[in-house]
């Protein structure tokens, strides 16, 4: 009769791994990853870009046999990995500018099929990487673009929600009510206004490609697993990753995995898969928290706690989180029947506070 493993016994980690066969320990537990982004590069402390990045990339290495190359837009990942004349990347990488990574590496991967036909071998895959800047916002036309033509690249979006790169600046994936650079927490409707943004996992989707999904640094295995998917699929695909910034978002640094738990538990960041324009699955949320929990600890959000909190945004944010919930169908059943949601969230708000 075999044993039973438990998610919190293997998670992330070397020591728990070892309790799995060889084969379904994750990628970096084990000594042959090919540290993609290696060690030497200048993110920040706590960086979620710099640990969703190496993952990413290794789990994509390993799913070609390290026949792969890199597309990656002007941003935080392109400059604390790059500073002239160095690079922690250990694989071939392009630096594009800010808007075109995704026509450019469509022009990559038509190159190396060329090349790969004419020597009669496998053709090297793509990736194209960008923060949320570069791919929300500037990077958006070529984007659809390579989406619209199914081109054989696998766009992995990097979300942190802002310039962080050029001062913490706006971008389209900000949430509401944020405090940035250019969306001060001030006049009638302080911080980042409502009813802005763009939803790139669901546009993906609208194009219909083959793979599209979201993830987060908080489930690293979840990360690896749909990024060696992705790669078993040709043409067009997305992944969208959750990147908490400690710097941009005023979070000790030590939060980061803590931060993008707390969004995939309120429901603010659902964590899906889709194909062909239907999803697939979804990460269902065991025990959900308050939008409380996972904004408070953050300064961007500070203006909505304290004496002159503002109640009934936070309560626009919960109805928010509330609808992604019921949209994607994130809560367990299996979980949550014997949970009262009141005393769940309760003990949640002590855990916390």
């Amino acid at each position: 009769m075999s044993e039973v493993i438990h998610f919190y016994q293997t998670g992330t980690f070397t020591v728990g791994n070892r309790l799995l066969e060889a084969n379904e320990r994750s990628l970096q537990a084990q000594m042959n990853r090919t540290n993609s982004l290696n060690s030497g590069h200048r993110a920040c402390q706590g960086c979620g870009e710099a640990l969703g990045a190496r993952y990413a990339v290794d789990a994509a290495m390993r799913a070609t046999n390290n026949n792969l190359a890199a597309a990656n837009a002007t941003g935080c990942l392109e400059v604390f990995s790059t500073p002239y004349p160095e690079t922690s990347w250990q694989l071939p990488w392009f630096h594009s500018l800010f808007g075109n990574t995704a026509a450019v590496a469509t022009g990559m991967a038509a190159a190396f099929r060329a090349r790969a036909k004419r020597e009669g071998r496998e053709p090297t895959r793509v990736i194209a990487q960008g923060g949320d800047g570069g791919t929300t916002d500037i990077g958006f036309g070529c984007l659809s673009g390579m989406f619209e033509r199914n081109d054989d690249v696998l766009y992995i979006c990097y979300d942190n929600e802002a310039y962080m790169n050029t001062g913490v600046q706006r971008s389209s994936a900000t949430p509401p009510a944020a405090r940035t650079a250019t969306t001060m927490p001030i006049g009638e409707q302080p911080g980042n206004q409502w009813g802005q943004g763009k939803n790139v996992p669901l546009i993906a989707m609208a194009h219909g490609i083959p793979y599209v999904a979201t993830a987060t640094v908080a489930d690293l295995r979840d990360l690896e697993r749909k990024v060696q998917k992705a790669m078993t699929f040709r043409g067009a695909r997305y992944l969208h990753v959750f990147v908490p910034c400690p710097l941009g978002w005023g979070v000790h640094s030590s939060q980061t995995v803590t931060m993008a738990r707390l969004a995939q538990q309120t429901g603010i960041f659902p964590v899906f898969e889709a194909e062909y324009g239907r999803v697939t699955g979804v990460s269902k949320i065991r025990r959900p928290a308050p939008v409380e929990a996972y904004l408070k600890p953050q300064k961007r959000f500070a203006h909505l706690f304290g004496k002159k909190g503002n109640p009934e945004v936070v309560a626009r944010i919960q109805a928010m989180a509330d609808r992604n919930i019921e949209q994607y169908g994130l809560l367990d059943p299996e979980s949550t029947d014997d949970i009262n949601p009141v005393a769940a969230q309760a003990d949640v708000r002590a855990r916390f506070y």
